[in-house]
């Protein structure tokens, strides 16, 4: 592994402000269906052409949205279905965003090469470049650790870290190449991604970037994205084996179990505030929760077509349906 690039302090960092466009959509309707199915979805349209892709809970009661084919961070008011869009610049293609330190918007943007930050009250773009001689590392997705630091992925084969206090960018080549997706911080501050191209998880050792990768026991399962629960165990969701992974980093223990249906696809996982963990699968169009207590899979009850990454917090569990402009909802009992 080899340390490619630093960025000087915020010499490449691009502050911008861009308008803001605001367009209201009619409320979601309330869920419907027989309850004994399963909790209902409920849905909120987005403009069409958005291609939603990631979803991240605001800090306002809101819901952040990357609208990757139109170029914009969008923020949807549940309690209304207004839609107000943040702009990103030309070429923008957002994959990635979560909610950071003072409620503000932090996307992962493939098309800019970027990592951008989206103020929470005045929506103020500030771009942080990748080093010239990383041009199309194919961002995905981000976390901050305990230090206040965001650690993030490139399908091109490297990781990297993001000191906001400086603007500061240290850029990794991936110790097995192309693959870094998902990425999850656990509550002891231990940073692990996903690699989808290259069938493992690995953990960064935060001091030094070094990753360390973890084989799951399913060879070429495409492990795609990573979360952890309460406890610190990793989760995983493998696309290519159909199959939900845990890593316990305590016992160095594997376990997997395969989902429900003919062709499961899982793409994303979630691990909410009650430690059930949610999957969205492509081969079902369904979201899809599982009780590691029971070890037991349950469907939502509606469709969920095409929903690629999915997020929440307590009592709600969101996703991001692309190929259908819309955000869902999935209300919970852990609230």
């Amino acid at each position: 592994m080899t340390r490619l690039a630093t960025v000087p302090r915020l010499a490449a960092a691009l502050v911008v402000v861009l308008a803001v466009t605001a367009c209201t959509t009619p409320a979601a309707p309330a869920p419907t269906g027989d309850a004994s199915a399963g909790p209902a979805v409920q849905r909120f349209e987005v403009p069409s052409g958005a291609g939603p892709h990631d979803v991240a809970p605001a800090a306002d009661g809101g819901v952040w949205f990357t609208a990757q084919n139109a170029g914009y961070l969008g923020h949807l008011d549940p309690e209304t279905g207004k839609v107000t869009q943040v702009p990103l610049g030309d070429g923008s293609r957002p994959h990635g965003v979560i909610t950071g330190p003072g409620g503000h918007a932090w996307v992962t943007d493939s098309g800019l090469n970027a990592i951008v930050r989206v103020d929470a009250e005045t929506r103020q773009v500030r771009g942080y470049p990748l080093p010239e001689d990383r041009a199309g590392a194919d961002l995905n997705t981000a976390a901050f650790d305990a230090a206040g630091v965001l650690w993030f992925t490139g399908q091109s084969g490297v990781y990297g870290r993001l000191a906001p206090d400086t603007g500061k960018i240290d850029v990794y080549d991936a110790p097995s190449g192309r693959g870094p997706y998902g990425i999850t911080v656990t509550p002891d501050g231990a940073v692990y991604y996903a690699s989808l191209a290259g069938d493992h998880i690995a953990r960064i050792a935060p001091d030094t970037g070094h990753a360390t990768v973890l084989e799951p026991p399913t060879s070429g399962q495409g492990a795609r994205r990573v979360w952890a629960d309460g406890s610190g165990r990793v989760w995983v969701s493998e696309w290519n084996g159909g199959r939900l992974g845990r890593y316990d980093p305590a016992s160095g223990e594997w376990k997997e179990w395969r989902l429900p249906g003919d062709a499961p696809q899982p793409y994303a996982v979630y691990v909410d505030s009650a430690d059930i963990v949610w999957l969205s699968d492509f081969g079902s169009d369904r979201l899809i929760s599982f009780d590691p207590a029971t070890e037991r899979f349950t469907p939502v009850n509606g469709e969920a077509a095409g929903v690629r990454q999915i997020h929440g917090r307590p009592g709600e569990v969101w996703g991001a349906a692309s190929g259908e402009d819309a955000l869902l909802l999935v209300r919970t009992s852990s609230g």
